[in-house]
């Protein structure tokens, strides 16, 4: 296989846990939001914990953050599933389950196609995005790397 697509990781800090009514809406939207990631243009994988549902049981940081993992086509195919579909009304009420997160919650990074990335890799380039800023190395939307050999 050649060529490359977008791994992307998202986390929050949940202001409740899932199991509280306050978080319902979220935990309600969850199967369906997934279900329209699955079957957007462009979508290739996404993080899925032991039940192969969703990937909420997972907490690679150890604490009420969850995580959200996918890879894409293109940077184009995320950026429209995530402003451009349903997808858009479920992310604007984040702020009623998740904690504001106190620096980038968001990470993008190339991927040769048919890697699929690990949770560490993930944590990983949050990590440097966090601390050395927008690289090459991970990015969010509002920069545009293009796609490098490794």
């Amino acid at each position: 296989m050649t060529g490359h697509h977008l791994a992307q990781l998202n986390v929050g800090r949940l202001r409740h846990p899932l199991g509280d009514p306050r978080s319902a809406g979220f935990a309600d939207a969850l199967a369906p939001i997934n279900a329209l990631a699955d079957a957007a243009p462009g979508f290739v994988w996404r993080l899925v914990d032991e039940d192969g549902s969703d990937a909420t049981g997972l907490r690679p940081f150890g604490d009420d953050t969850l995580i959200n993992m996918s890879v894409w086509e293109s940077r184009e195919a995320l950026w429209e599933f995530t402003y451009r579909s349903d997808h858009l009304a479920f992310l604007r009420g984040r702020r009623d389950w998740f904690e504001a997160p106190g620096g980038p919650h968001l990470a993008l990074w190339w991927i040769p196609a048919g890697h699929v990335p690990t949770q560490e890799e993930a944590v990983e380039r949050l990590a440097h995005l966090r601390a050395h800023g927008p690289t090459a190395y991970a990015f969010t939307f509002r920069e545009d790397f293009a796609p490098q050999d490794a």
